[in-house]
């Protein structure tokens, strides 16, 4: 769940919490007010009834009943009922419905003096009346019709407006997330396009004041750091590489200088062809890091031209052959191009012609038969090298590896090489915004696919 998301999802419980409790409170307090209020004007009915019951001389109880019912505090399913010490039945407002009642709850008023209770739906209330010749129990009963009917409403009220609030919640919740994310999405956006090739590319650092800037701040010092870090090693490498060059070269000279004297000794012409065949490996490994160091130090300089691929893959056919005639090296189409450009690259000859050599060396150097098949292919945007060996293959767990510098898989280490060719052909193909491919079995051989985008 990305960060927004949870960010909104979090707001929105916490708001929902909140609601959801608020509503609780409000419907519980008017809920109880509705309860005390009701039970007060139940007694102060009760206290009424009894009042004319007992200090009006000469009221009989139709008129009483009467009184009751034209009041204007009069209640729905409105009873009362008044006893005396007897538990006899003194007056009752109704003839039809009677409260349920029993001696022992007219011994529990007469005990408390007061009782709330609920009988049914109705509320009830036991009275003591003691201000007549004897006390009273008086036992009030109604339906809270209008309160009960408030009640709902505002339950149903407060029920619409959580819905109501928790959606709210959620779009403005989803806008504020976004919104205050949007500086660190920026910052992705603005990351993702990093690469090690323009590491001197900086961060928006915004106001400079807030978190997010700060972490756009401390992110561009770590981008100069690491800038100054591969600048330094870049340094180094082209320097080494430059500066072995010249006493490599001497010492090449005067290895050759010296088997012209070693003919009749057959020990001191082995160990000189020792010796010239480390320092060819050597001059070959100084050749190609300082190669590696300048694609990359030049990478921002490349110089590009429109160059036809076959002429290339020729190029780089009659280089290899030149060194190595036991090779055996076929080119062909896969399909004929349609349109000429098709096989038109905007690039460096040299450096394209620099990754073609490398693949068709492995290829034929790996393979028993010194052989490889170069195949062109084209299609509405890209064209396509591919270089096929039937060699001794390159296993799954090397493939991932396969372009770092100086990676060789294990099963390669009879045949000479120094594991940089292949990390120089990566270079020079994202140089030119293309991309390279493998797919091997172990034993069975090889397949390299370089895709470039034609003019």
């Amino acid at each position: 769940m990305k960060i927004k998301d949870r960010i909104a999802l979090q707001f929105t419980l916490m708001v929902a919490v909140i609601l959801f409790l608020f509503s609780i409170a409000i419907y519980s307090l008017s809920a109880r007010y509705r309860q005390e209020e009701f039970y007060d004007r139940l007694k102060s009915k009760a206290q009424t009834t009894c009042r004319l019951l007992v200090k009006v001389k000469g009221i009989d109880k139709d008129l009483l009943r009467t009184i009751d019912k034209n009041t204007l505090s009069e209640m729905f399913d409105e009873k009362v009922l008044i006893f005396n010490m007897k538990d006899e039945l003194l007056y009752s407002s109704v003839d039809d419905k009677l409260i349920t009642y029993h001696s022992k709850l007219l011994k529990e008023v007469r005990a408390n003096k007061e009782m709330e209770f609920l009988q049914d739906d109705s509320e009830t209330i036991g009275l003591l009346y003691e201000e007549g010749d004897e006390p009273l129990v008086v036992l009030a009963s109604a339906f809270d019709k209008f309160g009960r009917s408030k009640l709902d409403n505002l339950l149903q009220i407060l029920a619409w407006g959580l819905v109501g609030g928790i959606g709210l919640t959620v779009a403005l919740g989803i806008y504020f997330a976004s919104n205050s994310l949007k500086p660190i999405s920026l910052i992705n956006q603005q990351v993702s396009q990093i690469t090690a090739h323009n590491l001197a590319q900086k961060l928006d650092e915004g106001n400079r004041k807030d978190e997010i800037a700060q972490l756009a701040i401390n992110f561009n010092t770590v981008l100069d750091r690491l800038n100054k870090a591969f600048e330094q090693q870049k340094s180094f490498v082209s320097h080494a590489s430059h500066e072995l060059r010249t006493p490599l070269a001497a010492l090449k000279s005067e290895i050759q200088l010296g088997q012209r004297f070693t003919k009749n000794n057959p020990e001191l012409e082995e160990v000189f062809e020792n010796l010239f065949s480390d320092t060819e490996r050597l001059i070959s490994i100084t050749n190609n890091l300082l190669f590696l160091a300048r694609s990359i130090e030049n990478m921002g300089n490349m110089k590009s031209t429109s160059v036809r691929i076959e002429d290339i893959t020729f190029l780089a056919k009659e280089e290899i052959l030149s060194s190595f005639p036991n090779y055996n090296i076929l080119i062909d189409y896969i399909s004929i191009p349609e349109n000429e450009n098709d096989t038109v690259i905007d690039g460096n000859e040299e450096l394209l012609k620099r990754v073609l050599l490398n693949l068709i060396d492995n290829a034929c150097k790996y393979s028993s038969n010194n052989t490889a098949r170069v195949l062109i292919d084209t299609n509405e945007t890209d064209c396509f090298v591919k270089v096929i060996d039937e060699g001794i293959g390159i296993s799954q767990e090397d493939i991932p590896y396969l372009f770092d510098p100086f990676y060789r898989s294990s099963h390669t280490s009879e045949v000479p090489g120094f594991g940089i060719g292949l990390s120089i052909c990566q270079r020079i193909i994202d140089l030119h915004h293309g991309t390279i491919t493998v797919t091997s079995e172990l034993g069975k051989g090889s397949e390299f696919q370089v895709s470039l985008k034609h003019i």
